[in-house]
């Protein structure tokens, strides 16, 4: 007799099992068909699928014509044993002895051929096909994979507000929200309260989501992303590309390791990162851009033509550091050796993904601080607690901030970042 909760097996623990033993499953209808008065229902959960065979005699004649009435993406129980035949998909199958229609689904509106505006209007619901659910195991198993090497490397994991009092990227991206009769930002990035931790912990990162208000309806751009950040006392520009290096080769590493059935599924072929990734300055990657017809001239900060073009040039990732001063945030620190330059470094995954990773040394010493806000037209007395990092016991340091759903989309191979979430947030899209 069924009862909530007597599943015996997932469907992933059924090629494991012996010809003829009996198991429970529940699960959702992926598939359903008949044929010579045979009914299959293929029933998924979340580990697989598999193939389940109704026959009258095998089960009474009621359980079939309810199973019968199983529309796709019903919730169903069944009992039955395992079967192998080479004739089922994977080869193995189960043969129905009971069975519940738990929750009803009729009309299923997700059919092979729908558009993709429909599918976004309807992500609630596509989130549970095969291409999304690969896709999302796959991100799941990059955010475990950057919290594990961060945690096994010395760094503490912290947190940020969502809500900030002034700009971190520049204020054309800020979402402005009504704060308590005040003017409140959500965040771009959660990079200056991490600068403020290094003083209690030294190395420090966080995973959690950030806002930028950009217009950009590219495949890389989302308003709402998740973003891995993390700041390190006494390091310096080429200490926080080594630790770059590393994380993102780990990374690598671990999807292969992990979800290369969810890979193969998407038809993607990729392989973890094995070399060290190559350095160049932004005068060469201009160079670069320049000789393959991007229209760009020496202090434009690169766009996302530029870096696709540069990206293609290299089969792993590649560094961009150095950037001019005027493209990049006031907090970066001018390279004492060319002050028109700043002691950046853009990480650009290949195959013309384009940036996943951007970073670079902070500026320590209070006045030179003091005069690149002033410099870039901003309010001093806006970041005061920010300056007071200058004030007590300034260090060296160092951080980068790294788009999770771009690295996603880069090792999964997909087109658009909106894939690489489960519920995407654009500048057209907030539903569902």
């Amino acid at each position: 007799m069924w009862k909530f909760g007597s599943r015996t097996h997932f469907v992933k623990e059924l090629w494991s099992l012996d010809e003829g033993e009996e198991v429970s499953l529940q699960g959702w209808v992926y598939r359903r068909s008949e044929l010579g008065g045979l009914l299959f229902l293929r029933l998924r959960d979340s580990t697989g699928a598999v193939q389940v065979v109704f026959k009258e005699g095998n089960l009474p004649k009621e359980r079939v014509d309810e199973a019968r009435k199983a529309g796709i993406e019903s919730s169903i129980w069944v009992k039955g044993v395992v079967r192998r035949d080479p004739r089922a998909p994977g080869g193995v199958e189960v043969v129905a002895r009971d069975f519940r229609l738990i929750g009803p689904s009729e009309n299923y509106p997700i059919r092979p051929g729908a558009g993709e505006e429909f599918l976004l209007d309807n992500r609630h619901l596509h989130i549970r096909s095969t291409y999304m659910r690969n896709v999302l195991k796959v991100r799941e198993v990059v955010i475990s994979a950057v919290d594990r090497w961060f945690r096994e490397n010395g760094f503490v994991r912290v947190e940020a507000p969502t809500f900030v009092g002034a700009a971190v990227e520049g204020g054309a991206t800020l979402f402005e929200v009504p704060y308590f009769g005040r003017k409140a930002y959500l965040t771009q990035s959660s990079q200056f309260y991490l600068e403020a931790l290094i003083f209690a912990f030294e190395n420090v990162y966080t995973i959690q989501p950030s806002f930028r208000a950009e217009k950009s309806r590219t495949r890389r751009h989302l308003t709402e992303f998740w973003h891995a950040e993390a700041e390190m006392a006494w390091a310096d520009l080429d200490g926080m590309m080594d630790v770059v290096e590393s994380l993102i080769t780990y990374v690598t590493h671990e999807v292969v390791d992990k979800a290369s059935e969810n890979l193969k599924a998407l038809n993607r072929k990729f392989n973890p990162v094995e070399e060290r990734f190559p350095r160049i300055s932004y005068d060469e990657a201009v160079d670069i851009a320049q000789s393959k017809g991007v229209d760009i001239s020496w202090g434009d900060d690169l766009g996302t033509e530029a870096e696709r073009t540069i990206s293609l040039e290299f089969d792993v990732p590649v560094f961009v550091h150095r950037y001019p001063k005027e493209a990049k945030a006031f907090y970066h620190k001018p390279d004492p050796n060319r002050g028109e330059v700043v002691l950046c470094a853009d990480l650009l995954a290949p195959e013309g993904i384009g940036e996943i990773v951007g970073g670079g040394q902070r500026i320590e010493d209070l006045d030179e601080l003091l005069g690149r806000i002033r410099e870039e037209g901003l309010n001093p007395d806006d970041y005061q607690w920010y300056l007071d990092l200058r004030r007590y016991g300034s260090v060296p340091h160092s951080g980068f901030g790294l788009g999770v759903e771009r690295l996603v989309r880069w090792i999964t191979g997909i087109g658009h970042v909106r894939d690489a979430i489960a519920f995407p947030r654009t500048p057209t899209r907030l539903y569902p």
